[in-house]
């Protein structure tokens, strides 16, 4: 009986866990698929959905819409750079929900546009097994 109730108790703990290595995945293939030059890879860890939202310097809604925004600003492999995340805290808001807090660096040369550092939050939804971006406000 003991065993069971702490297994209870240990439950959601895991599962916390779990979710956030999935996500913190998610974010570690985006990395890699931008400093490869890859906007369209790094675009499939946003939700494939006319509700994708992205707040920056304006408010996009829509999966192709933040795509097109990405490949309008980072035409050239020059542009993009280098990224790195520094993840401050991924959040649990139930089973399918999680808010990221973090920070970005963005290491390029003055000719294509200079560094860029900011902050970010993240949405994150589990739909169909897979955690996805619904949500990025980045400043």
């Amino acid at each position: 009986m003991r065993k069971l109730v702490l297994g209870m108790l240990l439950l959601p703990v895991l599962a916390a866990q779990s979710s956030e290595s999935e996500i913190r995945a998610v974010l570690d293939r985006q990395v890699e698929d931008w400093n490869r030059g890859d906007v369209r890879a790094f675009m499939q860890g946003y939700d494939d959905s006319s509700d994708t939202l992205f707040i920056g310097s304006s408010i996009v809604r829509g999966h192709e819409q933040v795509l097109e925004r990405y490949l309008s600003r980072y035409s050239t492999k020059e542009q993009m750079g280098r990224l790195t995340f520094t993840i401050v805290e991924v959040l649990p808001l139930g089973a399918d929900y999680a808010l990221v807090i973090g920070k970005f660096h963005l290491d390029r040369s003055s000719a294509a546009g200079g560094n860029s550092d900011g902050v970010f939050t993240l949405t994150f939804q589990k739909k169909q097994g897979r955690w996805k971006i619904v949500a990025d406000h980045t400043s």
